[in-house]
């Protein structure tokens, strides 16, 4: 019997990529949600599956509010989560709040493949690397694609300031703040300001 994973991703590429090097070693059936009231429903409907992955930051979570929810509906069956900005804390309490397990992003496919089969058998999975802090960053990948300046104007956002009063803040011109608070939606695929600030709250930066 394959194993039934359920992957909830609001990044297309994510989902297929995984789903990809899953139903490529033959042994799951995957399913797929872009936010998580999608994967409820599919869990209340489909379900309950061997594996659910959630990812992090997609929309609905909440944090570690969503992973409650999910594995509430899944009936006590393995609730994983995936991320590419989640810190080793965040990562720690999601453990501690029941997850089966804590996939970075970055892992290689082979042991993305494993650490499925793992959490999918009743294991915990979290890579040893990630959680002794070896590959532990001071700051996320979200931050760390973004300049000193842009973090700042960023928080401005957040703050839902006006350009003009970022650049009060900021003793800069209000075209300069213009120009990072386009650069910013670019760097964060947001469709306008007040998108990017959602983002970046949902990434859990501050």
């Amino acid at each position: 019997m394959p194993l039934r994973i359920l992957i909830a991703d609001d990044h297309d590429l994510v989902r297929e990529t995984i789903a990809m090097f899953l139903d490529a070693d033959g042994n799951a059936e995957t399913h797929s949600a872009k936010d998580l009231p999608e994967a409820i429903d599919k869990i209340e409907t489909a379900g309950p599956f061997d594996l659910v992955l959630l990812d992090f930051t997609m929309p609905g979570m909440k944090g570690l509010e969503g992973l409650e929810k999910a594995l509430a509906a899944n009936g006590g069956q393995p609730v994983g989560l995936i991320s590419g900005t989640a810190t080793r804390l965040i990562a720690e309490q999601a453990l501690e709040a029941g997850a089966a397990g804590f996939l970075p992003k970055t892992l290689p496919a082979k042991s993305l493949v494993n650490a499925v089969r793992f959490m999918a058998a009743g294991e915990i999975y979290a890579p040893v690397s990630f959680m002794s802090g070896k590959d532990d960053p001071e700051e996320t990948d979200f931050e760390r694609d973004l300049s000193e300046r842009e973090k700042q104007v960023l928080r401005g956002l957040m703050a839902a300031k006006s350009n003009k009063e970022i650049a009060r803040d900021l003793d800069l011109q209000e075209v300069t703040i213009k120009l990072h608070v386009k650069t910013l939606c670019r760097k964060l695929d947001a469709k306008n300001r007040t998108d990017a600030a959602m983002i970046a709250r949902d990434a859990g930066f501050v």
